[in-house]
């Protein structure tokens, strides 16, 4: 191979570099930007109580109503938190422990530190009765 075939496939090899970044689709760029529309109804005295200690404890990754926040976790007002395929000992297990990441591309959910089973149940109360009022049984 010559100098001049060398420096001809560095020019190709970097216009193509050039054209490839130039038009590859960048990767999206977390807003933080509540990712569901949550209709918030009437609640309970004890809905109300849950939703001051989600406020405290969880809204700061799952947003405000449990909205979810784009590039940080997922909405809690969504189909796949139906009672029916996430229980209300879901919630509980996963402020304990953790929760690995199995739906969404969000990365593990660490425990929730200082937060006791009776608070958990009145945060699951909030939560189910924004879920009744968006459709979510």
């Amino acid at each position: 191979m010559t100098v001049r075939n060398i420096l001809i496939a560095v020019v190709l090899l970097g216009a193509a570099v050039f054209l490839y970044r130039g038009l590859a689709t960048p990767a999206a760029v977390p807003t933080g930007e509540a990712l569901a529309s949550v209709l918030v109804p009437d609640l309970s005295p004890g809905a109300r109580e849950g939703e001051t200690l989600f406020n405290r404890s969880c809204a700061s990754c799952h947003g405000s109503n449990a909205a979810g926040q784009d590039g940080v976790a997922p909405p809690l007002i969504h189909k796949i938190y139906e009672p029916g395929h996430h229980g209300d000992m879901s919630f509980h297990l996963a402020a304990r422990n953790g929760v690995r990441a199995h739906h969404w591309p969000f990365g593990n959910m660490p425990p929730v530190e200082g937060i006791a089973d009776a608070e958990l149940d009145k945060i699951v109360l909030y939560v189910r009765e924004l879920q009744r009022a968006n459709g979510i049984f």
